[in-house]
């Protein structure tokens, strides 16, 4: 057995190591698993920063046979915060058991779908779904999606970054201008709006150094608003209520966002993003012993939730995944009874796990990885990186960059702030996703395999810190063409 403690958090774990070696032995001792089973086990002790996410306390991973006979890995998660020690035994015991009897483990939960790479999975459909009925979902709270975030606001608005935003932006102006290559109109793209607050913060101070320095750029700025929900545009509005004769809104797929501005190709200065490349559909890959494996998951509600949720809304139990299907086609108008279909909504979002399993990636067609990212691009990726590793493929984040290069002008620059993994080795220690806040889905995103990318497509790629708020964990993605 091998024993990883992906964590620092003694002081905030229910569970140490220590009492995972103590239970692990008791049950080898007591006969309660195989020899043979505990020969080929490896035990992963996380700590699960995020209250909300799609694990059990204790769940398997498993490789599937392949067809030479082979079995591939055996990976036991146990997530300290969660797991307690009296708990332990009976909760290692099950998902062991499960593992030899597959039919064991699945006659207590209800499963939404078929194993699929998570990109593909009914996750990203909740994930939808709020972002285009985040109104219900905050009135039913009664807290905004900000102050649902880490800390209890967006670090997009800090004032010192939106100080510092403009200023870069109005020397690029300036640089522009002293060598006659300033276009007429000055285009500036905001990708994930939200309430417009960055937005408007950002024209105000922009508006003020302008005035101060006499330069008049401010009556050229287009600054272009854009969200894939028309709802969440409407309500960006009040923000940039004195700058609305310079802003359009306009509805994109952060995905593709060259497919409705392919008009300004080349055309764009400033681009920025925040917390939208996190939560983009995302996917795994797993590197055990030289060998490279799909993470595959299965979407499920555990069979008690699922009974309570169907009491809570008085259906029954086997008309449920019919009305979850109604709910993230037409959302809580799924059921007679507005105000059950919003229970049912945030119930069922709490309910939710992932299953997960491991399929040897060379029986996978190429076609599995995302444009723009190849064999080649990851194996020089994994040349230097630690021989065992769990790491992100960003594939929804990798899309968005790839789709929003061709809108920079020659000049122009990309910005993003969000949670990157910089170095590979990260990924060793601490739990970088998906988990789940509010009604949404957070994912770090792997800002190595990004820099790979980028190199690709004539780009530097650098990243800084967030250090206007000291206990931020983002960092700021700066891109721009290469000389």
């Amino acid at each position: 057995m091998i024993l990883y403690v992906n964590h620092t958090r003694r002081d905030a774990a229910a569970t140490t190591a220590n009492e995972v070696v103590a239970t692990v032995l008791a049950l080898l001792e007591g006969r309660q698993i195989g020899r043979a089973q505990y020969a080929r086990l490896r035990i992963d002790l996380d700590w699960i920063q995020y209250k909300q996410n799609f694990r059990e306390a204790v769940m398997i991973t498993k490789g599937v046979e392949e067809s030479s006979g082979q079995i591939g890995p055996m990976e036991v998660h146990i997530d300290s915060r969660q797991a307690t020690g009296e708990s332990l035994r009976e909760a290692l015991q099950r998902v062991l058991k499960a593992a030899e009897n597959l039919a064991q483990g699945e006659c207590d939960r209800m499963y939404l779908e078929d194993f699929q790479t998570f990109r593909s999975s009914i996750a990203w459909r909740f994930n939808r779904l709020y972002w285009h009925r985040l109104r219900d979902w905050e009135q039913a709270t009664g807290k905004s999606y900000d102050a649902a975030l880490p800390g209890g606001k967006s670090d997009a608005h800090d004032p010192g970054a939106i100080a510092d935003s403009v200023a870069d932006f109005w020397t690029l102006l300036r640089d522009l201008g002293n060598h006659d290559q300033l276009p007429p109109e000055l285009f500036i793209l905001e990708i994930g709006v939200g309430m417009g607050t960055r937005a408007g913060l950002w024209l105000d101070r922009f508006r003020v150094l302008d005035q101060q320095r006499g330069t008049n750029f401010y009556p050229r700025v287009r600054f272009l608003l854009g969200d894939y929900s028309q709802a969440t545009l409407d309500r960006s509005r009040p923000a940039v209520r004195e700058h609305l004769d310079l802003c359009s809104f306009i509805v994109l797929d952060a995905l593709d966002p060259i497919k409705t501005l392919a008009f300004l190709r080349h055309k764009v200065l400033h681009i920025h993003l925040t917390n939208v490349y996190d939560n983009l559909p995302d996917e795994e890959l797993v590197r055990r012993d030289g060998r490279l494996y799909w993470l595959q998951v299965r979407a499920y509600i555990p069979s008690a939730a699922a009974s309570k949720i169907a009491a809570q809304c008085a259906v029954p139990i086997s008309d449920l995944p019919a009305i979850i299907e109604r709910l993230l086609v037409i959302g809580p108008e799924c059921l007679a009874d507005r105000g059950l279909g919003i229970i049912l909504w945030q119930e069922l979002w709490k309910a939710v796990r992932l299953e997960e399993r491991l399929v040897d990636a060379d029986s996978q067609p190429h076609s599995s990885f995302p444009e723009g990212l190849d064999a080649s691009i990851l194996e020089n990726m994994l040349r230097d990186a630690p021989s065992d590793l769990r790491f992100h493929l960003s594939s929804g984040a990798l899309e968005s960059f790839r789709n929003t290069l061709p809108l920079l002008h020659p000049r122009g620059y990309l910005q993003v702030q969000d949670i990157f993994v910089t170095n590979l080795g990260d990924y060793r220690m601490g739990f970088h996703g998906p988990g789940k806040l509010d009604g949404s889905i957070v994912n770090w995103v792997n800002g190595v395999l990004l820099r790979e990318v980028a190199e690709r497509y004539g780009y530097d790629l650098h990243f800084a810190p967030f250090h206007y708020r000291p206990e931020s964990r983002a960092s700021v993605l700066y891109t721009t063409r290469r000389e």
